[in-house]
């Protein structure tokens, strides 16, 4: 069974920081991009940060410079590290997964997690 269970999330304060995690089963995780979707309060899903199966990274402006993306093959773990966090990154934060290449669309992943709630407090 393909799995990817996001964990990580709450409730902090403008300007702390959060890492959340991503545990990928059922996959060759080697073999993934995988990436960091967020939805927002009345707002459609929004790419945040997504790490190719070489290591590359690529982010949203709106995380870029606060926001960092790792991947741990050995773990079949992703992360995504936000420092900084303002009140507008308050969303529903997914993990997302998929063989092809970097997209910043969410109709290019097929393995979505049940996400994890950030919020932050002005």
């Amino acid at each position: 069974q393909v799995q990817l269970v996001e964990t990580g999330g709450g409730l902090v304060q403008a300007g702390d920081s959060l890492r959340l995690s991503c545990a990928a089963s059922g996959l060759t995780f080697r073999t993934y991009t995988m990436a960091w979707f967020r939805r927002a309060p009345g707002k459609g899903r929004e790419f945040a940060a997504a790490i190719s199966r070489g290591g590359n990274m690529y982010f949203a402006d709106s995380v870029k410079d606060r926001f960092t993306i790792s991947r741990v093959n050995i773990q079949n773990t992703v992360f995504l590290q936000m420092n900084s966090l303002k009140p507008e990154d308050t969303a529903v934060y997914y993990c997302a997964a998929t063989v092809s290449f970097y997209s910043k669309d969410a109709d290019a992943y097929n393995i979505w997690g049940q996400g994890t709630q950030v919020t932050v407090s002005s």
